[in-house]
């Protein structure tokens, strides 16, 4: 059976806010329906990362034809990797974030990530939570709730905490909450499932782009574990660190890193 993604709506033809927030709510549509196709797995991992990049690859190319586009699996297999450097318009995506998660249902710690990155900055993203049936977008940006832990949480890896977020927790005195894909965690913040997401252990571009997007519309602070600017579509796409965090947040962190490093 073909998945049918629809139309997106009129405003998708000229609003790219509009166009993200489809684009990853419809990955998320055919991920959900992937999960339901009886594999196991890694068998499970590689179908959903195929189906969802093979649907985000096919409704650009039909809906933005003149814009570049940065995945892992495109950056694989493009003719010209080098091209996108040269571009205006940068749609950057993840289209399963969270493989490891998807593959064990029910777990809805898994995203969908589409951003686009415009002559140096990210101007729309989205990210899709398809089992809350959520997508946080640019477009509708979130309000980030009033903090209602008394302690300040700090989401992390489930599987692979790292030792300075151990110790950065103990020294503000914070709460290890782990979960899944990098984006779940950035989008925790946004939902006041966590206050921070403090990151030193490797990333690269579509790992964030449509998180810091979706979160700096939020109202949230962004940036490299030293405080500088994350910057998108560069030659070199690793993007090891990140800190995504509620504003009061940004100094203790950012001076715990200063004093004490990552390692």
């Amino acid at each position: 059976m073909t998945f049918d993604p629809g139309t997106p709506p009129p405003a998708a033809a000229h609003d790219d806010h509009v166009l993200a927030t489809w684009l990853a709510g419809v990955a998320g549509d055919r991920l959900l329906e992937v999960r339901e196709e009886g594999h196991e797995g890694k068998a499970l991992k590689d179908a959903g990362d195929l189906a969802a990049h093979d649907l985000l690859m096919s409704l650009l190319a039909e809906h933005r034809p003149d814009d570049a586009v940065l995945s892992e699996e495109a950056l694989e297999n493009a003719a010209d990797k080098d091209a996108r450097l040269s571009a205006k318009r940068v749609w950057i995506i993840d289209p399963l974030d969270g493989t490891r998660e998807f593959s064990e249902p029910p777990r809805d710690d898994w995203a969908v990530h589409v951003a686009l990155w415009q002559e140096g900055e990210l101007v729309a993203g989205a990210v899709a939570q398809p089992v809350l049936g959520e997508t946080f977008n640019t477009g509708t940006p979130s309000v980030v709730p009033p903090r209602t832990a008394q302690r300040p949480r700090i989401a992390v890896s489930r599987s692979r905490p790292p030792a300075f977020v151990e110790a950065l927790a103990a020294e503000i005195g914070a709460d290890l909450v782990p979960m899944g894909s990098a984006g779940v965690k950035v989008m925790s913040v946004v939902r006041d499932v966590a206050d921070a997401y403090v990151h030193a252990g490797g990333q690269y571009e579509w790992d964030n782009a449509a998180p810091v997007a979706v979160a700096r519309a939020a109202g949230l602070f962004c940036s490299r574990v030293d405080g500088s600017e994350l910057a998108y579509n560069q030659s070199d796409v690793s993007l090891p660190d990140l800190i995504v965090c509620r504003p009061e947040l940004a100094e203790p962190i950012l001076a715990f890193v200063r004093e004490h490093g990552t390692d």
